[in-house]
């Protein structure tokens, strides 16, 4: 069974009798089905009864009904109502809109709104720039998608892809003061979003395009960098690789591997993978294999979309031509960024020693990592369950913070270099170790690095 997670985690409201051994039942019946209890609390006192809610991480769905079956089992325990945290957590939605400027009288009235807002129209439309200083477009971002690829979902369509964009918008202002707001838009075709994207754009002074599917997302985001003076990021691909980079950094310090040395199998060569293999190659990595559904992806290959075809003349320099299993055979570093269960343990144990396993995939990585922390001396996911969480919050809000800062709009593998290397070096000599590759998301200091590391590399606008 899965570990458990916050992520179905749920709160069963249940009496049971007001016995010194009640309470005691309760956390054994949903231990003893392989939930984790996090909280319990009695919300109501009777004679002879109480009521308690009982809060427990469990693994899946599935899961959170055979733990609500163990604590209806209890003796004298009547189960009331079960709630999905996570579901209330987004009743209502994640954001709202707070005035930055009091409201409180008709002098602030007059200077907010009309008679005297007409005024800095006016300035604005005699110079334009001044946009950035008298508006909220400085500190604003479009988290903009067409909900054709949400998470490892598929093609859900925007109002799906509304709770991920929320969520996007809430770690921007959370971890870098950014004010990011959700565009959803109803349509998956590649000149209609680049219309509307450019027709948005004076409101922003940058574009985070999120979950929009390969190969489409190549051409919408170069684009919307070519037509635009703001800056315009995919985070799927390059929040992506910049914090794989910084992980990978730190894993080759702990097992003692240059970059320019390792054999690297990347597994998905979709917008993710892509984006890897370029920042990969950028900083030095010369022996790259990448594999796609139907195995590696090498020279020779026909009907390639320009995508692939760059990764087909960048890579792959001894023309291997087989699945990923066999392309993992003396590899010292897996990268995955494809499906669930791709691979085995046994698959890990033919890599090289010293072995580092990026298995990525979310929510279910390409192979267990328990299974292959048995073979590998650095296992990371993407998971918040367990060590190395290879995560683009670490990335994306310092990104833009140092990018709307410097007022350029040139986003540079230089740029992106950066990043990562200011994302590794969070993770000081004395902290790093196999089980600690990348810093905490919580970290008030990744941020500020990031952003001071992309505000010195760009380009003045």
């Amino acid at each position: 069974m899965a570990t458990p997670s916050p992520g179905y985690s749920i709160t069963v409201r249940m009496e049971v009798p007001s016995s010194a051994r009640a309470t005691g039942d309760v956390v054994a019946a949903v231990t003893g089905a392989g939930g984790s209890v996090t909280a319990l609390d009695v919300a109501e006192s009777l004679a002879d009864r109480i009521v308690v809610d009982v809060t427990c991480d469990a693994s899946d769905l599935d899961h959170a009904d055979v733990i609500t079956q163990a604590l209806n089992r209890v003796e004298g325990a009547t189960v009331r109502k079960v709630s999905d945290r996570t579901f209330l957590l987004h009743l209502g939605g994640k954001l709202e809109v707070v005035p930055k400027v009091p409201l409180k009288h008709r002098d602030d009235l007059s200077r907010a709104y009309t008679p005297g807002v007409a005024r800095v129209c006016l300035a604005i439309a005699e110079n334009p720039e001044d946009a950035r200083r008298l508006t909220i477009k400085r500190n604003t971002v479009a988290v903009v998608t067409d909900g054709s690829a949400v998470l490892g979902l598929g093609n859900l369509g925007p109002a799906a892809a509304l709770p991920v964009m929320e969520g996007k918008a809430a770690l921007f202002k959370q971890f870098a003061d950014v004010d990011a707001w959700p565009v959803c838009l109803d349509t998956q075709d590649t000149e209609k979003i680049i219309e509307i994207v450019k027709a948005i754009a004076p409101v922003y002074g940058g574009i985070n395009l999120e979950d929009i599917a390969a190969p489409r997302c190549f051409e919408i985001e170069a684009r919307l960098r070519a037509e635009l003076d703001i800056p315009v990021f995919h985070d799927d691909q390059h929040g992506t690789a910049i914090v794989v980079l910084a992980a990978l950094t730190n894993a080759l310090r702990v097992v003692g591997k240059e970059l320019s040395q390792v054999r690297i199998v990347v597994s998905g060569v979709g917008a993710a993978g892509h984006a890897i293999i370029e920042l990969l190659h950028a900083q030095g990595a010369t022996d790259i294999v990448a594999c796609g559904r139907t195995g590696s992806v090498h020279r020779g290959q026909e009907n390639l979309d320009p995508a692939r075809q760059w990764i087909a003349d960048h890579t792959n320099q001894d023309g291997f031509a087989g699945p990923l299993e066999q392309a993992l055979a003396g590899a010292d570093v897996f990268i995955g960024v494809s499906a669930p269960d791709l691979l085995t343990g046994e698959d890990i144990a033919t890599m090289a020693g010293d072995a580092i396993v990026f298995a990525l995939a979310n929510p279910d990585p390409e192979v267990d990592p328990v299974a292959a922390g048995q073979h590998a001396a650095v296992v990371a996911t993407g998971r918040s369950d367990y060590p190395n969480q290879i995560n683009n919050v670490l990335a994306f809000p310092g990104f833009f913070r140092g990018m709307l800062d410097s007022g350029s709009h040139e986003i540079t593998q230089e740029v992106m270099l950066a990043a990562a290397s200011a994302i590794a070096d969070a993770v000081s000599p004395s902290e790093l170790n196999a089980s600690y590759i990348v810093p905490s998301v919580f970290d008030p200091r990744v941020a500020t690095a990031v952003a001071d590391a992309v505000r010195e590399a760009a380009t003045p606008a």
